[in-house]
């Protein structure tokens, strides 16, 4: 029996005996159905007509939302991550968003995440973007962190860029432990834990 921060729980036994390694496609899919660890949830791939999103063989493409902060300078606000003035971003909504040239969005994923203990996610830009000179960022999924992803577009072209609402944005790898941490996201209660929507700089 294994005892993290006061708990015990027999369901990480098994877990916390795994040699460590990014979980594949039916990995995936028994984390979902145990843990309701992203929702909602896609068995496959989508891929017709549309900026792919759903599961791949060892990893999850998510979905952006039709909802952006596309960051100006119309009011020539500093960026400062800790007095985040609203005045540097203008909201937008719809099917697609245009990011001028050289600025940035902010977005949020369609899925939710509930990470398990022994879990991180680490996410990538999907190719279709990033051929585009479009970068995409996501900081870590860390074990027991829950709530919608707040995305990162950076447009690093002198053009305009279009990201399409709905459709895939990037790809979360899943990444098991070898062992349970002692202290997760959760016991040290996270800044950013339980957020919804596009979720703005906190300190």
């Amino acid at each position: 029996m294994i005892e993290t921060q006061g708990r015990t729980d027999p369901e990480l036994v098994q877990t916390a005996k795994s040699s460590g390694r990014i979980l594949v496609d039916w990995e995936i899919r028994e984390y979902v159905k145990k843990y309701r660890m992203l929702d909602p949830f896609e068995e496959s791939l989508v891929r017709e007509g549309v900026i792919s999103y759903g599961l791949s063989s060892m990893g999850y493409d998510i979905r952006v939302t039709d909802e952006f902060k596309v960051f100006t300078n119309v009011k020539q606000a500093v960026v400062d991550p800790k007095q985040f003035n609203r005045d540097s971003f203008v909201d937008m909504k719809g099917p697609t968003c245009v990011i001028p040239p050289n600025s940035f969005a902010l977005a949020r994923s369609i899925e939710y995440f509930r990470m398990p203990r022994a879990v991180m996610g680490i996410c990538l830009g999907k190719s279709s973007y990033a051929r585009c000179g479009i970068v995409v960022n996501i900081t870590p999924l860390e074990p027991e962190w829950d709530g919608h992803l707040t995305i990162e577009i950076s447009n690093t072209t002198p053009l305009p860029a279009r990201i399409y609402s709905h459709e895939g944005i990037a790809q979360v790898l899943f990444f098991e432990a070898g062992s349970l941490p002692e202290v997760s996201y959760a016991d040290r209660r996270g800044k950013y834990q339980g957020q919804q929507g596009i979720t703005l700089p906190k300190v």
